[in-house]
């Protein structure tokens, strides 16, 4: 962003937002593609789950084209559900949400807990939808007395 010569400014938080939206989309892509680990009882990501991962899911569909999918094989492909599952839907039924750590974590991805539901109106937000939601909860004001 900074390196391209049309852009001449750049606000300060900017980049900020731009690294949480990275952070959410990478999450999603590795929830689902570890998903497709665990169906097939293994316990290792491997590049093909990626690939299945972004199959399965019609908001990552520009991303097919990048993925090589030689290693999926036919039968798989066909059995692949296809849903109107938007980013952040329940993989497989699964939900999940992100939570900072009050301790230090013993093992696994700090702060990630999966299969609680989390309670929307401490965020503010609507479920299941990123691309809807706010960032960071706004304040309401009070209603002026005319």
């Amino acid at each position: 962003m900074k390196a391209d010569e049309d852009v001449k400014m750049i606000s300060a938080e900017a980049p900020v937002i731009f690294a949480r939206a990275c952070e959410m989309f990478i999450l999603e892509l590795t929830l689902r593609s570890w998903n497709h680990t665990e169906e097939n009882k293994r316990r290792t990501l491997q590049k093909n789950d990626i690939a299945a991962a972004i199959t399965r899911t019609d908001i990552f569909d520009f991303l097919v084209d990048i993925v090589p999918r030689e290693d999926l094989k036919d039968e798989v492909l066909a059995s692949i559900p296809r849903g109107p599952l938007p980013v952040g839907g329940p993989a497989e039924g699964l939900s999940y949400y992100y939570m900072p750590p009050q301790h230090a974590p013993e093992a696994g991805a700090p702060g990630l807990f999966v299969g609680k539901p989390v309670d929307q109106a401490l965020y503010g937000q609507q479920p299941h939808s990123y691309m809807a939601q706010q960032m960071w909860p706004q304040q309401q004001q009070p209603p002026a007395d005319s």
